[in-house]
């Protein structure tokens, strides 16, 4: 998106953040219940409003993701089956930009989340398969330079600073321990992120704040799936 450029999109209401802050402080069905209609006009109507406008700048840079109302817009509703955490509702509120042909978490992805506290922007593959980790490996280890240029592009450090995710403490099995791309060969999830202040969710600039990060991103996300689809 052009630096400088406005959308229709204004920024979030003040109420959102603080609904949110009073979530946390009252995470109950009790006191939820009572409150949805003030949930989905502060903070779920204008999270689409904001996703669809973030969906129209993806176009300009990459195209092969999209905002999908069906699936980009989580819900508000904690899987609490497997947790000892039981809070039935998060506290954050998340919009992700999927590959097209890719499932929701099969591929890299753009992504968002804003909280009372914080606004991150992120994105990459978070919860790889098996298959899709080989993938990567084969291709950083028959290119190591190709995803260092990209990890050391300046946009991106000057976003990002470096790629994050989970390590194994070695390389994977396969590999020599001196191999080249060691240090890269060991991630178990190739992400980047950024953490912003809460309050940028409620200025005009919002949509330009994320594309930028996602501009930046771009490069990382599509190196990512080009290798599980084998590209």
């Amino acid at each position: 998106m052009m630096e400088g450029m406005r959308t229709g999109f204004g920024g979030f209401p003040p109420q959102a953040r603080q609904f949110l802050r009073d979530l946390r402080e009252n995470n109950r069905r009790d006191w939820f219940r009572p409150r949805k209609a003030e949930y989905e006009r502060c903070v779920r109507e204008p999270l689409f409003e904001l996703g669809n406008e973030l969906g129209r700048a993806l176009e300009r840079h990459s195209p092969e993701h999209c905002f999908d109302p069906r699936r980009s817009v989580y819900r508000i509703y904690r899987d609490v089956r497997f947790s000892k955490n039981k809070d039935p509702y998060k506290t954050h509120a998340a919009v992700v930009f999927p590959p097209a042909g890719l499932g929701r978490h099969a591929g890299a992805s753009f992504y968002f989340h804003f909280s009372a506290d914080e606004l991150l922007v992120g994105g990459g593959l978070y919860r790889p398969t098996s298959d899709s980790l080989r993938r990567i490996r084969a291709k950083i280890a028959d290119d190591p330079g190709a995803l260092r240029a990209i990890l050391a592009d300046s946009a991106f450090r000057a976003s990002f600073g470096e790629m994050s995710g989970d390590r194994l403490k070695s390389v994977p099995r396969g590999y020599a321990r001196n191999h080249p791309a060691a240090d890269l060969l060991a991630y178990k999830q190739y992400l980047a992120g950024a953490t912003l202040p809460a309050k940028v969710i409620e200025r005009p600039t919002v949509v330009e704040v994320v594309d930028q990060h996602f501009q930046a991103m771009a490069p990382l996300v599509s190196y990512l799936n080009r290798a599980i689809q084998g590209g």
